[in-house]
C-alpha cells in the first residue's frame, strides 16, 4: 500500500469531564481542553494512514497548528476529521477540523514523519542512556 493524499479518518466523541480544561490542567472551565482536542486530532491522523504503512513503520508528530475556535461543554458531540493533504518523502501533511452540530470548534494542520519504530525507539533509548 502507498501513502497518497486523500486518505481520511474521523471520529465522533462526546465531551466527558475527563476531556475538560479543568481536568487536564489547561484551564479551570468544564469545556473541551485544547490539549485534548489536539490529542484527538493526532489520533485521527494516525488512523488515516495506519493501514498504509509498511510493517514496522509508524509516524511521529513533528509540527502542529491549531485554532481552537469555540467551547464545547461536557455532553457535546464533536466530530474530528483529518485528511492527508500532501506527502513529501517521509513527511506527511494533514488538515483537520472539529465540528459540533452547530459550528466549527477547531481546525488546523499536523505534520508527521514516517519512521521505523524499532530504530526510532532505539535512538530514543540510546539518547536517554547517554544522558545518565
Amino acid at each position: 500500500m502507498t501513502l497518497e493524499p486523500g486518505l481520511r479518518s474521523s471520529m465522533l466523541i462526546m465531551v466527558e469531564r475527563s476531556d475538560t480544561a479543568a481536568k487536564v490542567g489547561s484551564g479551570d472551565v468544564p469545556v473541551l481542553a485544547t490539549p485534548r482536542l489536539l490529542a484527538l486530532a493526532e489520533m485521527v491522523t494516525t488512523q488515516a494512514v495506519r493501514k498504509h504503512l509498511a510493517p514496522g513503520e509508524t509516524s511521529v508528530g513533528t509540527r502542529v497548528e491549531l485554532d481552537h475556535l469555540a467551547a464545547s461543554p461536557v455532553g457535546t458531540h464533536v466530530e474530528i476529521s483529518a485528511e492527508l493533504t500532501a506527502v513529501d518523502g517521509r513527511r506527511l501533511f494533514f488538515s483537520f477540523t472539529a465540528r459540533d452540530r452547530a459550528k466549527l470548534v477547531g481546525k488546523g494542520t499536523i505534520e508527521r514523519v514516517v519512521v521505523d519504530r524499532e530504530k526510532f525507539l532505539g535512538r530514543t533509548l540510546l539518547r536517554r542512556t547517554l544522558r545518565r
